[in-house]
């Protein structure tokens, strides 16, 4: 079975994805936005798992995670941000979570990796005070654990934005950057820490994190007998990694793993020019069949509160290096997509208007951009993902594709639109390779066209021309 990006269903949208393998499965551990929601991880935590050789097939385990099951919230009015797991020294699975802005972080325990987690308790010092409760306490946020080779716990956090006292309920906590705490052999109690390793860009950081300073999201593995710690820079649609041959300081920086709007891939920087929208991203690094890959989120509908997962595959040199990975749309495929068949416009990974593309936490013209939605609710299994809004000049694409010798292509389209759909294996349509009329009265259409010989790996861009606007459903390469 083909794997795809996002790699989840259409109607799924996990963030901050934390992935592991644990026996013959990989399991991946997200915050959980709602379609179209108000505000992020509106709702409870749940499993997603692949088997390790077919990582086209994902299933649900359930909730594993109610955000009332913690003490601290038995009216669930907080919401579950993004969490990490590890196994423990004594085999069991450790679930740990941050409450939005509270300021304190939680852990629940399971004896299997996506079972039902009882809550645990809070991270805690030695005298039982919670973590964050201390006036001048780091803030704590995004939890990244690591249970080392050796049976030591290291949790990770941080947080380059203040909170106001009003939002996190107690006072004085301070925002120095990413900190690291060795935790005792139970799992919750601070054995020493927090200490500082990753300084904000306020915070004189070292030279060589300029202009990729630590953010947010931090993710802890230890790879070839190194630490490495992923984390979302100041620029925030982009995770970089750090390196050390220590848990708790001395991290050098490594690169960009992967960015949303594939910026510094080729030297770009022009947010209004990127592949892709841009908004904040979260994830973390897994190995799979031999090869290393990253987890990170892209945004739909306009917003930063539908993200949905994807991945990538990561290069390394022979010194083992990570190079930064290309947006694609066939991200755990282990290589291009089959250059026939039927393929949703969801699989997206490269999307602009006319006017280029934007961030969408900053001032956003939604009437002239394009953006990923869906046709029906939150968690509608039925529900179709499509690209909405897509005016004169918009550009959708796709990555990578085998092609050998296409002769047709049919696109879906729907709204209210005259004009045609043309298809290049260039963003910039310097040679086109098919062009289809499209004309609709507002119903769902399917038009096709002759398509020029192609044979070889290429991605496919689809750009609107005429008036309206298409909501761009699908394609089916003949």
């Amino acid at each position: 079975m083909q794997a795809f990006n996002p790699y989840l269903p259409s109607w799924e949208y996990i963030p901050d994805g934390e992935p592991y393998v644990f026996g013959e499965r990989v399991y991946v551990y997200g915050s959980h936005d709602r379609f179209n929601g108000a505000l992020f991880c509106l709702n409870d935590y749940v499993c997603w798992s692949a088997p390790v050789n077919d990582l086209g097939s994902w299933t649900c385990s359930g909730v594993i995670y109610r955000k009332n099951q913690d003490p601290m919230n038995r009216l669930g009015l907080r919401i579950l941000f993004a969490p990490d797991v590890t196994r423990g020294p004594d085999g069991r699975y450790y679930l740990y979570y941050a409450f939005d802005f509270l300021g304190v972080m939680g852990v629940a325990v399971c004896d299997t990796p996506d079972g039902q987690y009882e809550f645990y308790g809070h991270v805690h010092y030695a005298d039982g005070t919670v973590w964050g409760r201390r006036k001048g306490d780091e803030f704590p946020f995004d939890p990244g654990v690591l249970t080392d080779d050796d049976g030591r716990v290291w949790l990770y956090s941080g947080f380059e934005t203040p909170v106001p006292a009003v939002m996190s309920r107690f006072r004085g906590h301070r925002n120095s950057g990413c900190v690291v705490l060795e935790l005792e052999q139970d799992m919750v109690t601070i054995k020493e820490g927090p200490r500082l390793v990753l300084p904000l860009k306020t915070n004189h950081p070292p030279e060589d994190f300029k202009g990729h300073e630590f953010f947010e999201a931090s993710s802890i593995r230890k790879i070839d007998g190194r630490y490495v710690l992923v984390y979302s820079s100041t620029n925030n649609h982009e995770l970089c990694y750090a390196v050390s041959d220590r848990p708790d300081g001395d991290f050098r920086f490594g690169g960009t793993l992967v960015d949303q709007g594939d910026l510094y891939l080729h030297g770009n920087t022009d947010e209004a020019r990127a592949a892709n929208y841009l908004g904040n991203t979260h994830g973390g690094m897994v190995q799979l069949r031999g090869d290393w890959y990253i987890f990170y989120h892209r945004q739909t509908n306009q917003h930063s509160y539908s993200r949905q997962a994807c991945a990538e595959k990561l290069e390394r040199t022979p010194d083992g290096h990570f190079l930064q990975a290309e947006v694609t749309s066939c991200g755990l495929n282990g290589g291009p997509l089959k250059g026939e068949g039927l393929y949703s416009a969801g699989i997206a990974c490269n999307l602009w208007s006319k006017e280029g593309t934007a961030r969408y936490d900053r001032k956003f013209n939604k009437k002239i951009h394009p953006y990923l939605t869906q046709d029906r609710k939150d968690d509608d299994h039925d529900a179709i993902q499509y690209i909405a809004n897509m005016k004169d000049g918009s550009v959708a694409g796709f990555k990578y594709f085998d092609l050998h010798h296409p002769s047709c292509i049919r696109v879906s389209v729907g709204g209210v639109c005259e004009g045609s759909v043309e298809v290049s294996s260039r963003p910039d349509f310097g040679e086109v390779l098919a062009r289809v009329s499209v004309r609709s009265s507002g119903s769902r259409i399917w038009m096709s066209a002759s398509m020029k010989e192609v044979d070889s790996i290429q991605p496919l861009y689809f750009r609107y021309s005429g008036e309206g606007a298409i909501e761009f459903y699908a394609f089916e390469i003949k």
